[in-house]
């Protein structure tokens, strides 16, 4: 089975959720960004991913901003069911951008990166990177890709949501984030191919915007019916 989860940051806790640690060997749990577990390089985050590698299922991830993408693009880039990949090792992928795979006979596009909302302060710190957004080459992959297929994917997993989701989950909020390309680029995405699921992890919340988009940040999902695994 498929499942996906949101945002990380480098937090441990959710791998030791009973819903996780019943996945089996041959499932996969797909990240919506912001994984956070490669990010200083160090021997004590080197032998969590080890272990991460270790895991009888297989761990993937999309990319949020909040990574460090000059370690995470140092890995050779390999194809693995259908899609573009960095591998660590083990049973542990960062799933690259504008990919489709197809994992147990489900149809999956891929788009991570996004804007941060603390761009300026993250820029004046030193720790913002030109990476987090996708670039031109990447977004035309993506269409590209969509269009190989058919325009029609069974899932679509990104870290950002599309501009008219984002504007209507922000229609009561004092802090609101902006619109941008990649979002505009996502909606366009939507209205020309065909999905049943569409799940993103940037806002941090949970919520079921219709059967069809959901924001995913502390709940395990199937893909395919979009069910919560927490409470079995």
């Amino acid at each position: 089975m498929v499942y996906v989860t949101g945002d990380m940051h480098g937090d441990p806790t959710r791998f030791k959720t009973p819903a996780i640690k019943k996945l089996d060997k041959g499932d996969t749990l797909i990240v919506c960004g912001d994984f956070g577990f490669v990010w200083d390089g160090s021997d004590e985050e080197n032998r969590f991913l080890k272990k991460l590698q270790n895991k009888k299922f297989n761990i993937c991830f999309i990319d949020g901003t909040h990574e460090n993408f000059n370690l995470i693009n140092k890995l050779e880039v390999s194809e693995w069911n259908g899609g573009k990949v960095h591998h660590f090792g083990g049973n542990l992928y960062h799933m690259m951008r504008g990919q489709v795979f197809e994992i147990e006979g489900v149809k999956i596009f891929t788009m991570g990166g996004g804007e941060s909302p603390d761009i300026e302060i993250r820029m004046a710190g030193n720790t913002w990177s030109k990476f987090e957004s996708p670039s031109q080459q990447e977004l035309l992959e993506g269409a590209e890709n969509i269009d190989k297929h058919g325009n029609k994917v069974d899932v679509i997993i990104t870290h950002e949501p599309s501009a008219r989701i984002k504007d209507f989950l922000q229609l009561k909020s004092t802090e609101k984030k902006r619109l941008t390309l990649l979002n505009t680029y996502l909606e366009e995405l939507g209205n020309s191919c065909e999905y049943s699921k569409w799940y993103f992890g940037s806002l941090h919340i949970d919520k079921y915007i219709s059967s069809a988009q959901i924001a995913v940040f502390n709940n395990v999902l199937e893909v395919t019916t979009g069910k919560s695994i927490l409470q079995q």
